[in-house]
């Protein structure tokens, strides 16, 4: 039986927008209209059909791009991206886990559409910088300058030290532990001394709308939890292991950067209409 190329490549394409967009819906959408140019093309003039389906997938990615970043403008708080219940293998891929983490894909927002395409593309898929080129529009020398600039301001601004998915795991069920007792001491020595909480409510949930930054003062927030009517589930997100809040008043997806053996970042997802990707594995590969 003979299986259709965007439906071979389905889970590396929605992966691909994933990244871009930091979005599930919109990466749907994305492959949506994909699949609908997809159907009317010559497929007897297509060579490489995962080259073509990549580059048709970017370019709309780009297109969704400039509405999200207008949508963005006026956003309630502060926006993280939409976290993706994944299965424990993604962690077996280094590269990919780390690329599809809330912590990388909050810093990738930090790069224009264009810049963030040509890493994605360049330094997790690996894609020639020839085919880069035909993706973005640009010329293969232009794509190379790009992608040194994307890479010296993603090496700014992400964490340099590298944590097994084991230790990740023994920090988050410590963590786990302090928000149950809801014990202020036993959450600060969970956190480094600086730690930054960065909560995203969207103005549908309660969520703090700045960074809040401070052992002290993020393990005093979290020690207010309702912990009567709430359910704390270890599950995995965005390739690592992370938190999964359910409670009368909602639902909200943590995840955490560790290092030293410390929380020193905390990602708090309340806003409802991101969290509807938390009950079924999302399949992401590369």
């Amino acid at each position: 039986m003979i299986v259709d190329p965007f439906v071979a490549h389905r889970s590396l394409l929605f992966t691909v927008a994933y990244e871009m967009l930091g979005s599930a819906a919109d990466a749907d959408d994305v492959l949506q209209e994909t699949w609908l140019r997809w159907a009317e093309v010559d497929r007897s003039q297509v060579h490489d059909p995962r080259a073509y389906l990549v580059r048709a997938v970017t370019r709309q990615a780009l297109n969704r791009n400039r509405t999200l970043s207008r949508r963005r403008e006026d956003y309630v708080g502060e926006w993280l991206p939409e976290p993706l219940l994944t299965h424990p293998d993604v962690a077996e891929d280094v590269e990919l886990a780390e690329s599809v983490s809330i912590a990388m894909l909050t810093v990738l927002e930090t790069l224009g559409p264009t810049e963030r395409a040509v890493f994605v593309l360049r330094e997790v898929f690996d894609i020639p910088y020839e085919e880069v080129a035909g993706a973005v529009g640009k010329t293969p020398a232009a794509v190379r300058q790009i992608a040194r600039r994307a890479r010296s301001h993603i090496a700014a601004r992400r964490s340099r030290v590298s944590v097994s998915p084991s230790e990740h795991r023994a920090v988050v069920a410590r963590f786990v532990t302090a928000l149950h007792t809801g014990r202020i001491q036993d959450l600060m020595e969970i956190m480094a001394p600086d730690v930054v909480l960065i909560a995203d409510g969207g103005g549908l949930a309660g969520a703090a709308l700045a960074p809040v930054h401070g052992a002290d003062v993020v393990a005093t927030m979290l020690a207010r939890t309702d912990r009567v009517s709430s359910e704390t589930t270890e599950v995995w997100l965005n390739g690592a292991p992370a938190i999964r809040i359910e409670s009368d008043s909602g639902r909200a997806a943590v995840s955490v950067v560790v290092e030293n053996g410390r929380i020193i970042r905390i990602y708090a997802t309340s806003n409802p209409n991101k969290l509807t990707r938390l009950d079924k594995p999302a399949d992401l590969t590369r």
